[in-house]
């Protein structure tokens, strides 16, 4: 017959180790909560650290990947100026409607030393300004957007100058009045913004004064002058020239924002 004893302990172990298996699961419980409730720990030194150079890094590759296109930008503008300035000087020499003196030294264009160099200044100014205008704006400028529009508007804004000088008027009222309609008629067919019309004529109203001041002072002059110094149809050219490299600049900095360079 068994004991009373041993019966006691063949049924209390198991109950025994069942309380203390509950006992550890509920420590295992306390444990986890404690954990999931107690905050984050900060991410290490050195990983931030390297978030940080790594941002700076982004930053100052993107900083010079935009002052090289600026800077690539100016050369093409200034370039464009600089051989519009010789092909459309050459036109004015030839029909004796620009005079230099005899003492300038002439290039093989016939023209002064000093006018390429300023005419491709001016284009390069005027070619990044109309694009940064159209950003402080809000207004991209998209209409035409494509090389081949480009090219047509320099082609008619050397026609707008071949006209100045081959085309024979009764009087000059006549001509800058043919010129005027011909460059709004460059701005409405490949422009058509309110901000390329405010700089064409801020641009043809600043580059006027500059000419009179220079022929004042007799840089150079103009044959028949009918507008104090000048030629009446000078602005007209001077508008339809800003429209013309406006177009140009602003067709370089839409090329060079949708490269893989800024995206």
């Amino acid at each position: 017959m068994p004991r009373l004893d041993d019966h006691f302990w063949s049924c209390s172990c198991p109950a025994s180790e069942r309380h203390k298996k509950h006992l550890r699961a509920g420590a295992g419980g306390l444990a986890a909560k404690v954990d999931h409730g107690a905050p984050h720990s900060s991410p290490s030194p050195r990983r931030h650290s390297a978030s940080v150079s790594g941002h700076h890094c982004s930053s100052s590759r993107h900083a010079n990947s935009w002052h090289h296109h600026l800077v690539q930008r100016s050369l093409v503008l200034f370039s464009v100026g600089v051989v519009l300035a010789l092909v459309l000087n050459l036109l004015q020499i030839q029909r004796n409607v620009t005079l230099f003196p005899d003492e300038v030294i002439a290039t093989i264009f016939s023209s002064a030393w000093w006018v390429p160099p300023c005419c491709g200044t001016a284009a390069a100014v005027v070619g990044l300004l109309y694009p940064c205008i159209d950003s402080h704006l809000g207004e991209p400028h998209k209409f035409k957007r494509e090389w081949a529009s480009v090219m047509r508007c320099i082609a008619v804004f050397v026609g707008i100058n071949h006209a100045s000088a081959k085309l024979d008027f009764a009087n000059n009222v006549q001509l800058s009045l043919t010129l005027a309609a011909l460059s709004l008629g460059l701005w409405w067919t490949f422009d058509r913004s309110r901000s390329g019309l405010g700089l064409g004529i801020t641009i043809a109203f600043l580059a006027t004064l500059i000419t009179q001041f220079l022929v004042y002072n007799g840089v150079y002059q103009y044959t028949s002058p009918d507008f104090l110094y000048i030629r009446s149809w000078l602005p007209c050219i001077f508008f339809s020239g800003g429209v013309t490299v406006g177009n140009i600049g602003r067709q370089l900095a839409m090329n060079l924002n949708s490269s893989p360079h800024f995206s």
